[in-house]
């Protein structure tokens, strides 16, 4: 058995981040960014943005690498979950309901529990603030 890749969007609106509430099987009840799994053959950008708009309708077309995770579950799966950041102006919808409970803006350190474990992992380096030059461009 190999790991599995990730990809995930930290989605900006107005200094705040986008969270859903999961209610897939893999990591039911926990909060995490919109995202998915890489499909054979496919760029991990290209990934992120079409698991974006599957998930929330909304459509970008810049983003910008931001880390990864590795990540090991309690179940025994592991992923490599590659983030990306990107801003948009437009308000998501739960376009999966049988996936997301709800999406929600949060302010950056003020996210809400559980975290998913890939968020968590990306928490605990401090994403967020580590990135100054994200952090300019995005005006977080």
């Amino acid at each position: 058995m190999h790991p599995k890749v990730g990809v995930a969007i930290v989605l900006v609106k107005d200094g705040k981040i986008l969270l859903g509430l999961r209610k897939s099987p893999h990591g039911n009840g926990t909060w995490s960014f919109p995202g998915g799994h890489l499909e054979m053959g496919e760029e991990p950008k290209d990934a992120a943005i079409r698991e974006l708009k599957e998930e929330t309708g909304i459509v970008i077309n810049e983003l910008i690498f931001s880390g990864l995770t590795n990540d090991v579950f309690p179940d025994g799966k592991h992923y490599i979950t590659i983030f990306f950041i990107a801003k948009t102006k437009d308000e998501p919808q739960v376009a999966e309901p049988d996936k997301n409970v709800d999406w929600t803006w949060f302010d950056p350190g003020e996210f809400p529990t559980p975290l998913f474990l890939p968020v968590e992992n990306l928490m605990k380096n401090n994403f967020i603030y580590a990135n100054d030059e994200l952090k300019d461009v995005l005006k977080i």
